[in-house]
């Protein structure tokens, strides 16, 4: 299999790799204790909340798509699953939000697909067409993040309007056709693809109804080819989920966010405040209801919940915004009588 992400190695290289891997197969991980528990809120590795009462019962394969931003956390979960249950076998595939509903999910291709944003009407309906029927649960919240050259010196917090102008069709050429003291140099853009989630998020929040997402950039669903992008330019802007910039703050600038209010920075701590707006936003898993009626597929479905609100494996390693206790037992309780109906 593919190399454990979270046993001996670090969140920066377990960023880094799936980043660009995108793609994991996690089959059989027996070796070595789950760590993802120790110092947790959320069920830790104790292998979920099986009603089997034996580790290691569970056999069957599950298939996750979707969200590069929520690739990281169900990897996780997955190989920490898997060490308690070797029998299952987990394939977790970055392939956009959008891409993984459209291409994956509503066509009956895969058991999860995970979201940076709810699922679009436009989704909802190609899942109804193919007789797809799916829970919404909500596992975390990142803060999007802007992100600069280190060489970047005329510029630390920008306005929402000021990052419309950039990233909006038809808008900004130079840095200078935003603000006459920035440098006039071409903004170098780097930034999700458009079958990602972010790439919505980010549409939705910063450009609006009125106006469309630039198509003048580099589009990508590798986090890592953002960075990259904007690490080697001087006069680049990129823009992913927080958890990536958190792993590699020296490679890059994050800016602050002035929504009318001062500028904010982007931390766990102000998109817990709900202080870094408009750009904190939830983040899903969508399992397909008909799966949940697998013992094996219902078991993961719960532990990942439980996992939502294991503050050293959400926070501390992967870097977003870990459920509540209380929040966690609600989507669990959801989940349960979802389950319960599917089996």
């Amino acid at each position: 299999m593919t190399e454990s992400p979270n046993r001996g190695v670090s969140r920066r290289s377990f960023l880094t790799s799936t980043g660009a891997v995108g793609a994991l197969a996690l089959a059989g991980c027996t070796e070595g204790p789950s760590n993802g528990g120790s110092g947790g809120d959320g069920g830790g590795g104790d292998g979920g909340s099986s009603g089997d009462g034996s580790s290691g019962e569970l056999s069957g394969e599950i298939t996750i798509t979707g969200s590069s931003t929520v690739f990281p956390v169900a990897t996780a979960v997955a190989e920490q699953f898997q060490r308690e249950h070797s029998g299952v076998d987990i394939s977790v595939s970055s392939t956009g939000s959008g891409g993984g509903f459209s291409n994956h999910f509503c066509v009956g291709n895969s058991d999860f697909n995970n979201a940076s944003r709810p699922i679009s009407e436009e989704e909802q309906q190609l899942c109804s067409e193919n007789g797809i029927e799916y829970h919404e649960v909500n596992i975390a919240t990142d803060a999007l993040t802007v992100i600069v050259n280190t060489d970047n010196d005329w510029v630390d917090c920008m306005t929402p309007d000021e990052l419309k102008q950039i990233w909006e069709a038809d808008g900004a050429s130079n840095w200078s056709d935003v603000n006459s003291e920035w440098p006039d140099e071409p903004l170098n853009r780097f930034g999700a693809a458009d079958t990602s989630g972010t790439f919505d998020y980010f549409n939705e929040a910063i450009i609006g109804e009125e106006a469309n997402h630039t198509s003048d950039y580099e589009a990508t669903e590798q986090d890592n080819l953002i960075l990259q992008g904007v690490q080697s330019d001087q006069y680049a802007i990129g823009y992913f989920g927080f958890a990536y910039y958190q792993s590699n703050t020296d490679a890059v600038k994050a800016l602050g966010i002035d929504n009318g209010d001062g500028c904010v920075e982007p931390s766990l701590e102000t998109a817990k405040s709900g202080e870094y707006q408009p750009l904190s936003r939830p983040l899903f898993t969508y399992p397909q209801k008909s799966a949940l009626a697998e013992e094996h597929v219902a078991e993961f479905a719960r532990y990942f919940v439980e996992q939502s609100a294991n503050s050293d494996l959400i926070a501390d390693q992967i870097g977003y915004v870990p459920k509540t206790e209380e929040d966690m037992q609600a989507e669990l309780d959801a989940l349960n009588s979802v389950i319960d109906e599917a089996q």
